[in-house]
């Protein structure tokens, strides 16, 4: 459902390429999980998929859809991230005002398909439905987080982009946040794909890749995880 052909991308024409002929294929149901160093395009390499940056060449094509097509129309990738993508940033990105409910259905009522209902069995599948009413300032971290990882799903999307999705978590809430995030795409039929630097959340991924010098490559076996300095 997720096709990359050979994306290059760099932020100027005397530096070598960040992401150069880069290829990809990612089924429903599947995750993924990418590591790398500091700085080696992870994070560029979400927002390319999303539609918020352009390639310079190559084509991203999500549910035979092509992002890159789309570049020229703002409107068009708007609706087609409204769609197609939930998005678990880093620093959460949730709203001020609402509450935690509201929160979650924001991207479902912008869609036009919110279900109270399957909202409902979210919250409690992720262990927040006890705080639906809570204001933000009050929830911790890791509660915000899965705030975070409902609202990406509540809209039945094809795929999930989660950047460092336990980036701000101790270590016991996230391993218990990851487990969530890959169950409950897996549950939805929902193909993820999570950027992370933590060899834990890395290894729980269907496939684990890892950046380097601009393409995509397997990642080593699951034993020499621990040993692993990207």
């Amino acid at each position: 459902m997720l096709i990359i052909n050979k994306l290059k991308k760099s932020f100027s024409d005397t530096e070598k390429p960040l992401l150069n002929n880069l290829n990809l294929s990612l089924h429903s149901d599947e995750s993924l999980s990418i590591q790398g160093a500091s700085g080696c395009g992870k994070s560029t390499l979400l927002s390319l998929i999303a539609g918020f940056d352009h390639p310079d060449s190559g084509d991203i094509i999500i549910d035979n859809l092509s992002v890159t097509e789309s570049k020229n129309n703002a409107h068009r990738i708007d609706q087609f991230r409204k769609n197609k993508m939930g998005i678990v940033f880093q620093s959460f990105n949730l709203f001020d005002c609402f509450n935690a409910w509201d929160n979650i259905a924001f991207t479902a009522r912008l869609k036009g398909n919110y279900d109270k209902k399957y909202q409902q069995a979210l919250m409690d599948q992720l262990g927040i439905l006890s705080i639906a009413k809570k204001p933000l300032s009050q929830l911790s971290g890791g509660e915000q987080q899965r705030c975070a990882i409902a609202r990406a799903l509540v809209h039945r999307p094809s795929l999930v982009l989660a950047d460092e999705p336990t980036g701000n978590l101790d270590e016991a809430t996230s391993d218990s946040v990851s487990d969530l995030l890959y169950e409950t795409c897996k549950q939805a039929n929902t193909a993820l794909v999570v950027v992370t630097h933590s060899n834990d959340v890395a290894k729980r991924a269907d496939r684990a890749m890892r950046l380097h010098k601009g393409v995509l490559e397997n990642a080593m076996p699951e034993d020499a995880f621990a040993s692993s300095t990207f």
